[in-house]
């Protein structure tokens, strides 16, 4: 049901068309909205949430992801402070808000009186693209992972994630989750890995969601022994070989602010920053 004061409905379907020249306007910032609804629909079932619409003047001009993620898409600061007040009417169901620093911000000050205190709150993080050849030699050794690596890629994906966010993504009984979700990723040749001589893992990242326009990876990882030798960026080299040639012509990325040695890394390798992201966890 449309709220008149806001202008905000859930989206379905039928609006799938509006919503693709939403966010085309920045296909590689939502490039996560971007993949969600073609591979949805934006049917709510298939969503696991809702997506919704804000309108003025009968035109979409803003829209929210609301399932795990709290994600505003093509959002001013209005925009975000009504996807927050529509947010408490229905409260917390999201584990995060992620997107734009700007509308994040937003909307968490909207929200933050009674959603309560956020387990961590990253403000500032770089979004950051390439859209061309990198500017290191790649690892020729990088390759896509299939599910008999999985006794080396499993862990490895979980001491990202715990080093990462602060906890791991098998708390609370969600192992079995967590490994369906790496298998996914295999399954879909969004997996990516160097092995040592010895079958050790010792480079590993993601592809964790795509669209016709860009891809967005994740997870980048290398071995805490290994670290400062240049196999991020050789490896990150690789990887985005792969991804322009095979998935998507721009790769993308954010980052905490605070992680200089992956900056530097991302930054050898061509990519630029090309906006700010903010993140609040619960």
């Amino acid at each position: 049901m449309l709220t008149t004061r806001q202008g905000i409905r859930p989206l379905g379907p039928a609006d799938l068309d509006a919503f693709l020249r939403l966010v085309a306007l920045d296909p590689v910032v939502n490039v996560f909205a971007d993949y969600r609804a073609r591979t949805t629909s934006l049917e709510p079932r298939w969503l696991g949430g809702e997506m919704w619409g804000r309108y003025a003047e009968g035109e979409l001009v803003a829209a929210c992801h609301v399932g795990a993620n709290l994600v505003p898409i093509g959002a001013d600061e209005d925009d975000a402070r009504a996807f927050g007040e529509r947010a408490l009417t229905r409260g917390r169901t999201v584990s995060t808000i992620v997107g734009p620093q700007d509308a994040v911000r937003s909307l968490w000050h909207t929200v933050a009186g009674v959603w309560g205190r956020p387990r961590d709150v990253r403000w500032n993080q770089p979004h950051m693209q390439l859209d061309g050849e990198p500017l290191v030699e790649a690892d020729p050794h990088v390759r896509r992972t299939t599910r008999a690596d999985l006794a080396e890629v499993y862990p490895a994906c979980v001491a990202m994630y715990t080093e990462e966010v602060g906890v791991s993504p098998e708390h609370g009984g969600g192992a079995e989750l967590y490994r369906a979700r790496v298998l996914q990723l295999m399954s879909r040749g969004w997996s990516f890995a160097r092995f040592d001589e010895s079958g050790r893992l010792i480079f590993k990242a993601e592809v964790a969601c795509a669209s016709p326009h860009a891809a967005q990876i994740q997870g980048v990882y290398v071995v805490p022994d290994l670290r400062g030798r240049g196999l991020a960026s050789a490896g990150m080299a690789a990887v985005a070989q792969i991804v322009r040639r095979e998935i998507a012509p721009v790769v993308s990325l954010y980052v905490n602010d605070w992680n200089t040695p992956a900056r530097r890394a991302y930054e050898r390798v061509g990519f630029v920053e090309s906006a700010r992201f903010s993140t609040v966890m619960f």
